[in-house]
């Protein structure tokens, strides 16, 4: 299964658009917040993708949640944007939460910067922002083996980062 994760759009559904269209054979797309208006009008025009999507501290007056706990290919993921972590502090509150609640892959967003990790079997991953800086992140799973490959798509001046998790046997 390929998943795309956008954070921090920020007005700009042009660039989620072109990942879009780059990566048709995602069946997912993941919204980590500050841009809902944005991920609204992508349902609208992507109807056969699934979509998930939490607020972040920019989406006033926002109905959506300020976490998604979701189970895909068998992977729990938790996603939100981050503020409610102090990821601008630090990555630590949000990884401890991560790996005591379970889950193997942890999205978020709201620095601007892509990070991407892995700490054991868990991903945690900041796709960036599509809005000011064009970045974003793709998540695989292998529905066979439960390997998660993770790639932050930078700046297309730069090459895409990946990291590969193996679950534990």
């Amino acid at each position: 299964m390929k998943i795309l994760v956008f954070s921090d759009s920020h007005g700009d559904l042009e660039s989620m658009k072109r990942a879009i269209r780059k990566h048709r054979h995602a069946e997912v797309i993941l919204f980590c917040g500050d841009g809902l208006r944005e991920f609204s009008e992508l349902r609208v025009l992507y109807p056969e993708k699934a979509f998930y999507g939490v607020t972040g501290n920019c989406d006033w007056y926002s109905s959506e949640p300020a976490y998604q706990e979701l189970t895909l290919c068998g992977k729990r993921i938790f996603m939100t944007h981050g503020h409610l972590f102090g990821v601008k502090d630090g990555l630590s509150r949000i990884s401890n939460m991560g790996r005591s609640n379970g889950f193997d892959i942890v999205v978020f967003g709201h620095t601007h910067q892509q990070v991407t990790s892995a700490e054991g079997t868990m991903v945690l991953m900041n796709p960036g922002s599509i809005g000011y800086q064009g970045e974003y992140g793709m998540l695989e799973i292998d529905e066979k083996t439960g390997m998660v490959t993770a790639t932050e798509y930078p700046k297309s001046d730069f090459p895409p980062l990946r990291i590969i998790t193996r679950p534990q046997s």
